[in-house]
């Protein structure tokens, strides 16, 4: 029979190898804004896996999901659990913005402009197609209008395809914050999964916790 601690260890690897599929994922998205000059639309994408990530040749699109429509390549290299911005506006104004560090890689100047009914595709340097997301609030039961508070997602949402399990961000949640312009989200900080925790979390649903601001 085994024992408490062999089950513990089994769960633990259980739950890791269902992470390990994971690589770079959609964490949070909006792409509606209360702020005038346009600082607060942005994807954020994080890497979940245990390994760095290049993003050298990576690349985003929309709906229309054509890989090397617009370049992440300036995203460099990504650490395990870090993550990475992309908005229309400039990286500087961006941090400004929201009162990001400048450790917070941002890239600007998106000229795939989101909508309230579209995509994010994300592309690796080889143009396979490594996250995805459609969201509509009026044909998506459970996808809400992000216009003005950001979409933030979990390990339960990563790599689902399934904008319904984004949640509203809100003043209150860790590391949520509101933008100069108005806009509530916690671009930068995003859930990622604690390796030490993984047993637990298969245990009882917990062992996540998001990245704290510095």
């Amino acid at each position: 029979m085994r024992t408490p601690l062999a089950l513990l260890a089994g769960l633990a690897a259980l739950t890791t190898a269902s992470h390990g599929a994971l690589s770079m994922v959609i964490s949070e998205y909006m792409y509606g804004t209360k702020d005038a000059s346009g600082l607060g639309e942005f994807v954020e994408f994080t890497n979940v896996s245990g390994s760095a990530i290049d993003m050298t040749g990576w690349s985003f699109d929309d709906s229309s999901a054509t890989a090397g429509s617009f370049s992440l390549s300036s995203l460099g290299v990504v650490q395990p659990g870090e993550s990475v911005i992309m908005t229309d506006a400039t990286a500087a104004a961006f941090r400004t913005a929201w009162g990001l560090a400048g450790t917070v890689n941002v890239i600007g100047g998106n000229t795939q402009n989101l909508g309230r009914a579209d995509g994010i595709n994300l592309f690796d340097s080889s143009n396979t197609l490594i996250d995805s997301l459609s969201f509509d609030d009026q044909t998506i039961t459970g996808s809400f209008r992000t216009n003005g508070t950001s979409a933030s997602g979990d390990p339960s949402s990563y790599g689902s395809h399934n904008s319904a399990l984004f949640v509203a961000s809100a003043i209150g949640q860790p590391n949520v914050v509101t933008s100069t312009g108005g806009d509530v989200g916690s671009p930068g900080f995003a859930v990622v999964p604690e390796a030490s925790s993984l047993a637990i979390s298969a245990l009882a649903g917990l062992g996540f916790l998001r990245r704290r601001r510095a």
